[in-house]
Formats: C-alpha cells, structure tokens, sequence
C-alpha cells in the first residue's frame, strides 16, 4: 500500500518558550524535518543559499538552488521542497508581523513579492552574509528581545530584496499596483481600473510594471487571476464554476475561455490532469501541524 503523503497545513510556533516571531534554522535542520511533502505556512519562509545545488517548487513552477540563491515562501503559499541535495546556508521564519515597522521591509513582507526565487548579485553577497549572521545571534540570544529582532530582521530583509529595475518613479509605484491588485483582482480585471485607483494612467502603470518585472500591467494582472485560479482548482479542488465565481467572471464560459487563453488548456482538463499526478504521488490536504514538525 502506497504511503499518503499530505499537504501539511504549517502554524507559527514561536521556538522553545521565548515567544520570539522570528525562527532562524540550517539547511542541515530543515533536511532532517523534510519528508518531501507539499506545505502550506501562515508564516514567511526565507531561505538563502551558501553552496550547494537543490530545487523547491513554488505555486506550480520549480525553481533551482545554487550558491547565493534567494527562496521566498509567503503565507498561504503551497510549496514543495523537491531536492534539499547538499545546500548550505540560513532558513528564516518569520510572522507577517515580525518586521520592524519601516516603509521599506514592511511593503516587502506585506505585498505579493513579484519574484519567489532570484540571485544576490555578487557585490551585495558580503552584506547579505553579514545581516543573515547578526540575526542568526540575536535569535540565539537568551533576551529575544521582539524590537530587536524586528529590526535586524528588516535590515536583511531591505539586504536580500529582490533586483528591480527602472527608475525610482517605478519603483514606487509597482509596489503600491501590487497592494491594489491582491485587494482587488477578484473583482477587477482591468487595468484601467488600477490606473485610476493610484492616480496615473494606464500607460505610465504598465511601464512601471514591466520595467519591475518584464511583463506589462495586464500581463502581470492575468498572471495573477490564473495562479489564484490554478490554487482554487488544485488545493481548494473547486469546479470551474465556482473559481470563475470566486474570481468575479460573468459565467462559467468566460472563465473556461480566459483559462484556455492563458494556459491553452480547459480548467477542467488542467485540473484533472493537476490531481491525477497528485493521486499518483499520494498528496492529500492535510492536518494542521507546528514548523516543519513530523508526524
């Protein structure tokens, strides 16, 4: 009989009894807690890579580990651990909360995060190393101290951000459409709608998006109505009629043909495919457990 494994469903515990938001662990920690399952955290995972070659898969796509790496896992993200291999470096954990309150570090821990994986540029490598090491202490330290912790934890978090290109103008502005976007794409599909909402016009939003991104407004804003659809349909296992429902389509019609577009493939079809290899790896939703713990 083929072993079950499930979709854990991860919750914050705070280490030991310090009650601190931030967890720091190795490499070599997470490999012997890992059994290979698909997870879903109410917490941020922040994994840097110090040598080695590995691969974690993220919202359906793989992405491959190598020295100076950067993975991060938002909350409610369904996210596989595909090969651990010889990878060295720091796991951070960390509550939505935990940042200190600064502009930058919290617009980075509360949006979408346009990139799940990238690589510190090799100039920025040094100072990434240094801030990984001074949170590594602090989180070792008996205080624990909440403030301090919050704002060691910002400064690596401003360290590791990923690359952005384009002028500061754009800068600025991509983040705020991605705020507007993650509290509106189930009702709206259009970017003029977002244009308005942050005061600019269609045309100067799309060129901020692409230079953030490569990918223009409505590109950007489509790729986030499929991913949330392809959760619905693979996690949540919701018909057709009822993601498009969920995501503010007319009728059923019309999401199956947006689907289709995007993907080239038919909801249902992509769905039932998604779950028979599911099926055949023996992945279910799961119970609800503590970190990475095993049971």
């Amino acid at each position: 009989m083929d072993t079950v494994i499930e979709i854990r469903q991860l919750v914050y515990q705070p280490p030991g009894e310090s009650g601190a938001s931030v967890e720091t662990m190795s490499f070599a920690k997470l490999r012997r807690l890992d059994r290979g399952a698909s997870e879903r955290g109410d917490f941020h995972v922040l994994a840097v890579v110090r040598r080695g070659h590995g691969a974690v898969s993220i919202d359906f796509a793989r992405h491959s580990l190598s020295a100076r790496s950067v993975v991060w896992i938002r909350p409610g993200v369904v996210h596989r651990w595909d090969d651990l291999g010889d990878l060295a470096g720091d796991v951070v954990l960390f509550v939505p909360t935990a940042p200190a309150a600064t502009p930058g570090s919290r617009a980075l821990a509360a949006g979408p995060g346009a990139l799940e994986s990238w690589t510190v540029a090799e100039g920025q490598w040094p100072l990434v190393t240094a801030a990984l090491a001074h949170l590594r202490g602090e989180t070792a330290a008996a205080s624990g101290a909440g403030e301090l912790l919050g704002l060691v934890l910002s400064a690596l978090l401003l360290r590791v951000a990923p690359p952005v290109a384009g002028g500061e103008s754009g800068q600025e502005l991509f983040p705020r459409f991605q705020v507007a976007v993650e509290e509106d794409f189930r009702l709206h599909h259009d970017i003029a709608y977002y244009a308005r909402k942050l005061g600019c016009s269609p045309r100067t939003l799309s060129r901020a998006v692409r230079s953030a991104t490569g990918r223009g407004g409505k590109e950007y804003l489509c790729e986030r109505l499929v991913l949330e659809a392809k959760r619905l349909l693979a996690h949540d296992r919701l018909g057709a009629a009822r993601c498009g429902q969920r995501l503010g389509f007319p009728d059923a019609a019309n999401f199956s043909a947006f689907f289709a577009h995007q993907t080239g493939v038919r909801p249902g079809r992509w769905q039932s495919e998604t779950l028979a290899g599911r099926d055949q790896r023996g992945l279910r939703p799961g119970r609800v457990l503590s970190h990475y713990e095993t049971k």
